[in-house]
């Protein structure tokens, strides 16, 4: 059988004028044993009832209860059953109750002699706290609310809504609980409960400054547990966040595992976490934790310049906090500049700051970031020491989750560089086989031919003075490409700046390709440009007319003497032209649109080439644009299907002046001759 109905309840109601108290388990049970002290230690034979919640709690008494159970036959005792604890008459009668009972949820004494009474009548506050780990657990400083008294009239009245209880749930002892109510409840012994005007009517005076000191005791340490618990769960926040973030290299994930944790941690309505250096203007929102129906400011450019907060924080490398940002004299001041108060005021309105925590993510006096927390409801907050201290400690482990994300990022680029590397250097050793010992030998072989054989024809020996030649030539440009590009990436080359016409250029590239290739058929070249419609280039004749020169050669290498090269030029709305070098030939495969410009490389291997050449010419063309601030890419629809080159050209900054521009014609050939015996 099952009540829902409350005995404090019930209690409640028939005495008006009672208040129930707040009273924790520690003191309850030092008060029941007081009261059952006394039936121990008198004469008297009382009424006795008590509630238990639960058997286990009831089985802790049961000697007590069998000792008092020797002085009166009217004791009662109530419990949900957990084991054997069931209805009996043994010693004393035992009343078993479902624990869904509202007895399950209470704790009752009552206690009714000839000389004295007493009862504690009360009902438990919170039966169970939320364990995130083990789902519900008992609370360890559990409280209770009800009466605890000595007076007559109100103990009365709790005996009887207990008996009356006890009735119903054992029928069987309507008997035995009319001799209780004859002995202990007469209406000659019962004082009306109105006229009972303190809660407190001649208490044991021991028992009263024991309850007190238990009370107080018990408020301490509840305070104290409530401190250890706050700590306990800011270290577990702290920990979560430091073995979230070391889990991971990939900086993003780092920023947005800090800001998650620490954001649902400290229950703030955001956090944000932007990279920066101190000298930057602006930065960009990438991590964000939003509390629900908080506008969102990711992606939002963050102002830094002119930002007191920022500049403060970055000076003193300390967390800069704000209570309340429609007060603080910082905000204000900013707020009043030409230059980026509007901005913040708008910030602070748009975005709800209300309370504001900037903190800087320093690492060995390097800025990497800042950690902002906003409050965005109306009441500002002030925030506690505790809780910067915890975001300043997680702000160290991010600066060193991220250092150690850089670190591993600038390792894999090494290792991406030494395979590079490794790779160099395995094409190099298999070109300069391939292009050194080959001609080697064909010079070797006609050499020895002219020396061994003095009668040999003049028309034969010419040919082996001109293949020897050629080979030497073919060797001569092999290191003359090794040089160049060794110059170039170390630096130490030299640039004379020329106001010139690209299309003189063009067709000065186009004559020395076709004078080198007179004795091999080439494809079509077409010059597609209009000089008069374009501005002059301000850049190095000689290299220009160079990477020109190569892009073509490039083009009739892998380009089938009946296709067609065609070279363009056009103006992209900037500061430079737009130089197109495009082709019918092989093309290029979609993967290797970029790896074409690196040092050795052959689309089909280094030993296995249909077309000769060391691989330098677009690393050098790469290497040449580079140096005067252009860009320069390929483009392909794939095998067999053309290919395109693309570079840029700075145009002259200044007006055109009246007048031609001097041909770069002779500047080229003179320059050729004085670079090729810098270079000889």
């Amino acid at each position: 059988m099952s009540i829902s109905n409350s005995v404090v309840q019930q209690l409640l109601e028939k005495c008006p004028d009672w208040r129930p108290q707040m009273y924790f388990k520690s003191s309850l049970t030092a008060l029941s044993h007081a009261m059952e002290d006394l039936v121990l230690n008198d004469t008297d034979a009382p009424l006795v009832i008590a509630s238990f919640q639960r058997e286990r709690f009831y089985r802790q008494e049961a000697t007590r209860y069998k000792r008092i159970a020797d002085k009166t036959e009217q004791v009662y005792v109530l419990a949900a059953p957990e084991t054997d604890f069931s209805n009996r008459s043994l010693d004393y009668e035992t009343i078993a109750f479902e624990s869904s009972d509202a007895l399950a949820q209470e704790w009752h004494l009552v206690i009714i002699g000839q000389r004295y009474t007493s009862c504690l009548i009360c009902r438990e506050r919170n039966i169970a706290a939320p364990d995130s780990k083990h789902g519900v657990v008992m609370d360890t400083n559990r409280r209770f609310e009800g009466i605890w008294t000595f007076d007559r009239a109100v103990t009365s009245q709790a005996a009887e809504i207990m008996l009356e209880r006890i009735v119903a749930y054992r029928p069987e002892l309507r008997a035995k609980i009319d001799r209780a109510y004859q002995l202990y409840l007469s209406p000659q012994s019962t004082t009306s409960p109105t006229q009972t005007a303190s809660p407190l009517t001649n208490p044991d005076p021991f028992v009263q400054r024991l309850v007190t000191y238990l009370q107080a005791g018990q408020y301490k340490l509840l305070k104290a547990n409530k401190s250890l618990a706050a700590k306990q769960q800011k270290e577990q926040l702290l920990n979560s966040v430091t073995d979230a973030v070391r889990r991971s290299l990939d900086t993003k994930q780092i920023l947005q595992v800090a800001v998650q944790q620490l954001g649902e941690g400290i229950g703030v309505c955001r956090c944000i976490i932007y990279r920066c250096h101190k000298d930057d203007p602006v930065a960009t929102i990438d991590s964000e934790y939003i509390d629900t129906g908080i506008k969102s400011v990711k992606g939002l450019k963050w102002q830094l310049a002119n930002n007191p907060l920022f500049e403060e924080a970055v000076a003193s490398t300390e967390t800069i906090s704000v209570d309340n940002t429609l007060e603080d004299e910082r905000i204000n001041r900013l707020a009043r500049s030409q230059k980026t108060g509007k901005f913040f005021q708008n910030l602070i309105h748009n975005y709800s700051i209300y309370s504001w925590l900037l903190v800087p993510i320093f690492y060995h006096g390097r800025l990497l970031g800042v950690m902002e927390l906003h409050h965005c409801e109306q009441e500002p907050i002030a925030w506690k020491p505790d809780d910067i201290a915890l975001v300043d400690a997680i702000a160290t482990q991010v600066g060193v989750a991220l250092i150690q994300a850089e670190a591993y990022a600038d390792l894999e680029d090494l290792n991406e560089q030494l395979e590079a590397l490794d790779r160099t250097r395995s094409n190099l050793v298999a070109i300069v086989g391939h292009e050194l010992r080959t001609p080697l030998s064909t010079i070797q072989v006609c050499l020895e031919s002219l020396a061994s054989e003095p009668d040999m024809a003049s028309k034969l020996s010419q040919i082996m003075l001109e293949t020897a030649l050629s080979d030497a030539e073919r060797m001569r440009n092999l290191v003359q490409d090794f040089l160049t590009l060794s110059r170039l990436e170390g630096g130490g080359m030299e640039w004379n700046l020329e106001t010139l016409s690209i299309g003189e250029c063009i067709d000065l590239a186009i004559s020395n390709v076709k004078a080198r290739n007179k004795e091999h058929p080439l494809p079509q070249i077409k010059n597609l440009t209009t000089p008069e419609n374009l501005p002059l280039v301000q850049i190095d004749g000689e290299w220009l007319v160079e990477v020109l020169a190569k892009l073509l050669d490039n083009a009739c290498k892998f380009t089938q003497a009946d296709g067609e090269i065609a070279i363009a030029v056009k103006t992209n709305g900037g500061k430079t032209l737009e130089v197109t070098v495009s082709d019918t030939g092989r093309g290029i495969e979609t993967g290797s649109l970029e790896t074409v410009f690196d040092r050795f490389y052959q689309e089909e291997g280094a030993l296995r080439r249909s077309a000769g050449g060391t691989g330098l010419g677009l690393a050098i063309c790469r290497q040449v644009v580079k140096n005067w601030g252009g860009k320069i890419w390929a483009e392909s629809a794939g095998k067999d299907r053309g290919s395109i080159f693309h570079f840029t050209v700075p145009i002259k900054a200044t007006k055109k002046k009246s007048g031609q521009p001097k041909s770069p014609a002779a500047k080229y050939k003179s320059s050729r001759k004085k670079s090729n015996k810098k270079r000889s």
